[in-house]
């Protein structure tokens, strides 16, 4: 199943090269394609991140309950608005989503490892 995650992750990613290399060929400046480019590789570099440093923390016995299954909601959601916000509003904009999502990540962790009350 991963490796056909990361088969289709990586086709979208040259897919994405591609689509900017022809449009700067052709002349149009698009700044679409480069964002949608950079929000993918953002959001698949965090997920291998987390994933290395949720297992090594498991491993040691930091963690008790480790499971990327909500990461990956969680990062096309972030993703899609990410981009979005990328688009109308900046680069600048648009990696605050991702800092604030990543910041959000961490406390869904923290929280289910009883680091942090769940009850507010």
């Amino acid at each position: 199943m991963t490796r056909w995650l990361l088969g289709a992750v990586g086709i979208l990613l040259v897919l994405g090269a591609v689509t900017i290399l022809v449009s700067r060929w052709a002349g149009r400046r698009s700044s679409r394609a480069p964002v949608l480019l950079s929000v993918i590789a953002q959001w698949l570099g965090a997920w291998v991140l987390w994933n290395f440093a949720g297992g090594l923390a498991l491993r040691a016995g930091i963690l008790t309950v480790w499971d990327t299954t909500p990461f990956a909601l969680l990062a096309l959601a972030g993703g899609v608005w990410q981009y979005r916000v990328g688009v109308r509003a900046g680069r600048d904009k648009g990696l605050a989503v991702f800092v604030g999502g990543q910041i959000l990540w961490l406390v869904i962790v923290l929280a289910r490892n009883g680091v942090l009350p769940t009850g507010f």
